[in-house]
């Protein structure tokens, strides 16, 4: 499922640093005063910048599972949310149906050293988990050119130190949230277990393993009965596969469960859903946005947050602030289970097709494969018989194939990995997209770091490196 699969390191090794905001955001009803002095004490996460803050209308555009967790921490700071969409209902497109990982542990760039030369072997493989169908488009050149930049061991190793403790962060949200409010979304705390079919996969994981012990992050190196012992379903099938690498701390749940519960959640505190209400034009009125256009007439707010995953590149080029983020599209099937002790435990990462098969209540969600096509959603056939080869090879006989569903979705993606977040040159404009295969893994992170920085408070974690700056430094 992902283009690169090195483990990522601990949030431990990066401190929780405090944000220096050189101008601390806030809607044109807001009022800025700095408490502190250059030289002073720094602030605490958490504790405001501001002595005086007030509460705005915001407008949150897009109804996914980033849009709708960044509603629901927006409203717990005492704002008032709309979210809009063009769909009827929360999480209908790229949060529908995705792998259903919550996965810290894979937080890394797909660009790394080696991916180039790994990616032709891929687009060679019968079921390669990479396609690629040239356009004409030139942000799809434009895009690739620059991941490929991003393919060295330097920059590697600086993205995935700016992804990696927001995914830490992101789940640990995640936890409190679901203590906090007992949403239920077929979730499971069960760890991840990648799955290695030859001795040279297991082999290539010793850097990794190095990383992990260095940061003592909780990781099980497995032989094929230790793999057996965490996921039983395998046992049949012991011959296929050396060994494993299972991280322990990974969870597993249903994005579209929790993001319409979630949803819920936000109603009863106030926030207000607009949906089946399309975003026509956005409005700028020189460094501020002025209103928007949509199917339902022109909206106004004090504040405006982006979380239209690959579609919000194109708003953004519409303001002539343009972002690299571009689709790569991803599939999925849903299977109905039809042998619960043949089927999945949690979640197994097949390493040699990149698919993910994860254990969703009575179904089985398994999901791959990344198509570079543009915004095109017709659904390949021959995609479906990969995730079909991979769920039937590790697990036969486990569920229904008959009954599956299939899927396709836009993975807002940007070319060097981290997510977008925080606010753009318009001074009440804000980001909340490109989190790629991650954006389940850091949902509620991204959006409670968001919500901080339009409330003018300092987040847990430092954030400064994943606005938008940063493409143009």
């Amino acid at each position: 499922m992902f283009l690169c699969t090195s483990l990522s390191q601990t949030a431990a090794h990066f401190a929780r640093h405090a944000l220096d905001l050189d101008t601390p955001p806030l809607g044109e009803r807001g009022k800025i005063r700095q408490t502190e002095h250059d030289d002073g004490p720094r602030l605490k996460p958490g504790q405001n910048v501001v002595a005086e803050s007030y509460a705005m209308k915001i407008f949150v555009l897009g109804g996914g599972v980033i849009g709708v967790t960044t509603a629901y921490f927006l409203a717990e700071a005492g704002h008032q949310v709309t979210v809009i969409d063009r769909q009827k209902g929360p999480a209908l497109e790229t949060s529908f149906a995705n792998a259903g990982e919550i996965s810290p542990g894979y937080a890394s760039p797909w660009a790394g050293p080696g991916v180039p030369l790994k990616a032709v072997k891929w687009l060679l493989m019968k079921h390669g988990p990479l396609v690629v169908r040239p356009t004409l488009d030139p942000y799809m050149w434009i895009w690739l050119v620059k991941m490929l930049r991003n393919c060295t061991t330097e920059r590697y190793a600086l993205n995935k130190a700016r992804m990696v403790p927001l995914a830490e962060y992101s789940r640990d949200t995640l936890k409190a949230l679901r203590e906090a409010t007992g949403i239920a979304y077929d979730e499971r705390a069960k760890g991840t277990l990648q799955l290695f079919r030859t001795q040279q996969q297991l082999d290539g994981t010793s850097g990794d393993v190095e990383v992990l012990k260095s940061y003592g992050v909780p990781y099980e190196i497995l032989d094929p009965d230790g793999c057996i012992a965490a996921e039983p379903g395998l046992a049949g099938v012991r011959e296929k596969f050396v060994g494993g690498l299972r991280l322990p701390g990974d969870e597993t749940g249903d994005c579209k469960m929790f993001t319409d519960r979630l949803a819920e959640l936000c109603a009863a505190r106030g926030v207000t859903f607009e949906y089946d209400v399309s975003i026509r034009r956005i409005v700028r009125n020189r460094n501020r946005i002025a209103n928007i256009h949509t199917s339902k007439g022109w909206k106004a707010a004090d504040a405006y947050v982006m979380a239209m995953g690959s579609y919000s590149a194109r708003f953004m080029r519409m303001l002539r602030r343009p972002i690299p983020v571009y689709p790569v599209k991803g599939y999925s099937i849903t299977v109905p289970v039809k042998d619960a002790a043949a089927a999945p435990v949690s979640t197994v990462m097949d390493e040699t097709y990149k698919v993910a098969i994860t254990r969703l209540g009575d179904r089985i969600r398994v999901g791959g494969t990344a198509e570079i096509s543009g915004f095109d959603l017709r659904l390949h056939e021959t995609r479906r018989r990969t995730l079909e080869h991979s769920v039937g090879d590790l697990f036969p006989g486990s569920g229904d194939m008959r009954a599956a569903t299939f899927w396709c979705g836009l993975r807002p993606m940007t070319p060097d990995g981290p997510p977008l977040i925080g606010r753009t040159e318009f001074s009440n404009l804000y980001l909340n997209t490109g989190h790629g295969t991650l954006g389940w893994t850091m949902a509620c992170g991204s959006a409670k770091v968001l919500a901080d920085i339009i409330s003018s408070r300092v987040p847990d974690i430092n954030v400064r490196d994943l606005g938008p700056e940063r493409y143009v430094r």
